[in-house]
């Protein structure tokens, strides 16, 4: 249940992020506030994911579609948790980055072990592959 909550947050602050982010590719670096040497990072991270999940194309698996998005997802979280750990002084806010950095971590290597499972000579399979390979 924590770790769903987690997740909601985390999917429900990304039009708060995302909208910044084209605002910032457009504003000079001069105007950024001196005291704001994390922004860079945070909009850095959100590019790579919008990159990584913009040139993911249909594989018409809902399985492997899931996870080919959620992996650069789960990897922002990460980089934006780590930051939020260097620069953030709110206790509480730290806890939960650190707390994201774990679960995602554990969910992206969860995430990879079935994408090596379930992909068989390049292409998705919606049995393990070691189970289609078996010779009855």
């Amino acid at each position: 249940m924590a770790r769903a909550l987690r997740l909601l947050i985390s999917l429900a602050l990304i039009p708060a992020f995302a909208a910044p982010a084209t605002q910032h590719t457009s504003h000079p670096h001069g105007s950024m506030p001196a005291d704001a040497p994390y922004w860079e990072g945070l909009m850095e991270s959100m590019t790579r994911m919008h990159a990584a999940m913009s040139s993911t194309r249909p594989s018409a698996n809902a399985d492997t579609d899931f996870v080919a998005l959620m992996l650069p997802h789960h990897q922002a979280a990460i980089d934006m948790a780590k930051i939020e750990l260097t620069f953030g002084k709110d206790e509480q806010l730290r806890r939960l980055a650190q707390e994201i950095v774990t679960d995602q971590e554990s969910e992206i290597q969860l995430m990879k072990l079935w994408r090596q499972q379930y992909t068989c000579d390049g292409k998705s399979s919606r049995k393990p592959c070691t189970d289609q390979r078996k010779e009855w």
